[in-house]
């Protein structure tokens, strides 16, 4: 079991001798490359070299346990923690999401439900930016539509973690089972008859691109300038500050108008652009890859309804994994940890039953 371990301690061993060397660091790029390898095979490496141990200290007690019966306790201990790091390196083994450890741009759109569902989506920003505060990740409005009530038909925020991540705690990690959409049953603040309603909000999740991730042809781009509309600034409705730039062989589009200048708008929409594009092109290679090797948490198609938050039960459901809890308030104030944990963890089964 676990042969094909000892290929990736030797992988480890040489990287330590290939980042020990001063030579390699002049290259920054690389350096990080390797480092960010090295990084992801130590608790793989740390956690096997304790398995074969307890192996070891096993069959010693058993030994020892032959002519001293008060030794088969200890056998049954070892054995126990052979089993947990049996468990723990199996997961460390389950293949993972090259992207996991990168910033996000998350977007979330109102949807069927006109002014309820604009104010749906202001609370689930609020959510998020709650739950980014709660792990000590840093948010940044990129743009922002708002609606009339003080919700928000269009916003887009970027997310970005602070410090060395640990693996599996990536804001991609932690956010890409967040892409879907979302429906909310509660009373209406326009509603007069007490009635229940049903709206919804989309929410859309791209792990941030950086120049090196996707090459952009400058010669494939649009550029259209607009006057920029909403509520407030100096250069709303007078200055053609508003960019829209559309990548013209995949027609995707992305568009700013928050910043007061024409540069701040286009840089913006630039990197929502690139991380649309490295969205798609991920999404293309996942479409390729064998069936066995799909995560059963369907974090592409959002088109599903993924989650509902119903407010008269205090109650918030994930119906892609069964998930159902009654502490709605906690988790609109940030607290999302167990519902996007039951996603991980569903998410880690598949990948393990597939490999």
């Amino acid at each position: 079991m676990f042969e094909a371990v000892e290929e990736l301690v030797a992988e480890h061993a040489d990287l330590e001798k290939k980042l020990a060397d001063p030579s390699v660091h002049s290259d920054q790029g690389h350096a990080r490359k390797l480092n960010k390898r090295y990084a992801e095979l130590t608790p793989i490496v740390a956690t096997y070299r304790s398995w074969k141990q307890t192996g070891d200290d096993i069959e010693a007690a058993r030994e020892l346990a032959a002519d001293d019966p008060e030794f088969a306790a200890e056998v049954k201990d070892l054995e126990k923690q052979r089993e947990e790091l049996t468990e723990r390196l199996r997961l460390l083994l389950v293949p993972r999401d090259p992207s996991d450890d990168k910033d996000v741009i998350l977007e979330i759109k109102a949807g069927a439900g006109g002014d309820e569902s604009a104010l749906f989506a202001g609370d689930l920003l609020r959510m998020y930016l709650r739950y980014a505060e709660r792990v000590g990740w840093k948010t940044e409005i990129i743009d922002a539509t708002e609606s009339e009530l003080g919700g928000y038909k269009d916003v887009q925020v970027a997310v970005k973690a602070r410090g060395q991540i640990e693996p599996g705690q990536g804001v991609w990690a932690r956010l890409k089972y967040e892409g879907g959409v979302h429906r909310v049953q509660r009373v209406p603040a326009t509603e007069s008859q007490g009635r229940i309603h049903t709206s919804a909000a989309g929410v859309l999740v791209t792990p941030e691109a950086e120049e090196v991730d996707v090459e952009v042809n400058p010669n494939d781009l649009r550029i259209d300038v607009y006057r920029s509309s909403g509520p407030g600034g100096q250069s709303v409705n007078t200055t053609d500050s508003a960019v829209r730039i559309t990548h013209i062989p995949t027609g995707v589009v992305a568009s700013c108008q928050n910043e007061k200048s024409q540069l701040q708008n286009k840089e913006q929409a630039m990197r929502i652009l690139r991380s649309r594009l490295l969205a798609m092109a991920q999404e293309e290679a996942e479409k390729e890859a064998a069936d066995a090797r799909r995560s059963q948490v369907r974090t592409v198609d959002r088109s599903e309804k993924i989650r509902t938050y119903n407010f008269p039960e205090n109650r918030i459901s994930d119906h892609r994994v069964g998930f159902k809890a009654y502490n709605l308030d906690q988790v609109l104030d940030g607290d999302l940890d167990a519902v996007i944990q039951a996603c991980v963890d569903a998410d880690s089964a598949a990948k393990l039953a597939a490999a």
